[in-house]
């Protein structure tokens, strides 16, 4: 089962669909910064489960009262998805790595750097897929087996351009 994960869209719209045409995902993690993207999305691929958090640019976007932070398991898998602002990633992943693992959760998925990434430590999976938005885009494919993390990597728009 894949989850295809997306942050920073920032209204790049081809390339979400492509994404989502070419993985295939059985989810979509959308991790702020144009949350309507993903809401669009989720209209369009309507067989799709779809899970977003608003980001700093979304304030004015969505409401108030709109939760930052979602925490709960995905095919068995317990997540932390944040956008990453209020945990001053820009600034070093320590303070987002903290909450993570006081909630108890087997991967942290995070935005905001526009910096893609993917790895384990200790135990917890870090992911923020970059920024799907921007001219040499990317996102983030988790593949869970077994109610576990089987995959995690990091697909750029240059890669998959490139794919028969």
């Amino acid at each position: 089962m894949k989850i295809l994960v997306m942050s920073d869209s920032h209204a790049g719209m081809s390339f979400m669909r492509y994404c989502v045409d070419y993985v295939k995902p059985a989810h979509v993690i959308h991790l702020g910064d144009h949350y309507d993207d993903a809401t669009v999305l989720a209209q369009e691929y309507p067989h799709i489960r779809f899970h977003q958090v608003p980001g700093n640019c979304d304030r004015y976007r969505c409401d108030p009262w709109m939760a930052e932070v979602l925490s709960y398991p995905i095919e068995g898998v317990k997540f932390f998805m944040t956008h990453g602002h209020r945990q001053m990633v820009k600034g070093g992943t320590g303070r987002l790595l903290a909450d993570a693992r006081a909630s108890g959760v087997d991967a942290v998925l995070y935005g905001h750097t526009h910096r893609a990434e993917c790895y384990e430590e200790d135990g917890l999976w870090v992911m923020n897929p970059g920024s799907c938005g921007s001219y040499s885009g990317s996102v983030g494919v988790i593949e869970i087996q077994d109610e576990k993390i089987s995959a995690c990597a990091i697909l750029t728009q240059t890669e998959i351009a490139q794919l028969p």
